[in-house]
């Protein structure tokens, strides 16, 4: 057992934040097994926060193809983890990969890939990325629909705006609340997601969503 991964095993999050902080600090990549596998299990959010950070601290070239290879590990949170640091790395080469995981069979791990397929999306896949993304308007609780807008939002007005358009006149209210709320949230980066589904509400309650239908 490497000296990291006795750090790892010390039950104070404190003593495991300081130890990936030493670990950034210095970087090596005698650490890089013991920094993927503590991101697998890592309870705490911010030493998880730390792991990633001392994973965009080493070499791309290095680290990218192993964190494509956490993908496929059975654990969802290495899988999760794996997505939100090579959004960090945004690194063109791992898209595929990413992609893949759109369709994950956890929702916490296609909530993250949402954000990273944003943050790595070739410009000619964006458009089949907004298509994407927008089969999920109107679903989950309301943490989930925001983290969806957020991610639809990164994707640029040029590219979602005619989506959402689209999906306020559809037949069904959640699509069309989600993509109204959507849309003012992309206008209007202060407003919360909160007050926007108000108002979205009000304005399909009006029919004001059915009026683009066409």
């Amino acid at each position: 057992m490497s000296t990291l991964d006795q750090a790892f095993a010390h039950p104070d999050p404190s003593a495991r934040l300081n130890a990936v902080l030493l670990a950034g600090i210095k970087p090596s990549l005698l650490d890089l097994d013991a920094l993927l596998n503590r991101c697998a299990v890592e309870p705490d959010f911010q030493v998880r926060e730390m792991l990633t950070w001392a994973l965009i601290r080493l070499p791309a070239a290095a680290v990218v193809p192993r964190l494509i290879g956490e993908l496929s590990r059975e654990e969802a949170q290495a899988r999760s983890q794996a997505l939100h640091t090579l959004s960090k790395f945004r690194d063109a080469s791992a898209w595929k990969a990413v992609a893949a995981r759109l369709d994950d069979e956890d929702q916490g791990v296609v909530r993250t890939a949402w954000y990273a397929a944003v943050a790595i999306v070739p410009e000619d896949q964006r458009h089949w990325l907004a298509e994407k993304l927008a089969l999920s308007l109107g679903r989950g609780d309301r943490d989930t629909q925001l983290s969806l807008s957020r991610a639809l939002v990164g994707l640029g007005c040029d590219i979602i705006e005619p989506m959402l358009t689209a999906a306020k006149g559809r037949d069904d209210e959640a699509v069309r609340l989600h993509a109204a709320a959507t849309q003012r949230l992309l206008h209007d980066a202060d407003a919360g997601f909160a007050s926007s589904l108000k108002v979205a509400r009000r304005e399909v309650a009006l029919g004001k969503t059915r009026s683009t239908k066409g």
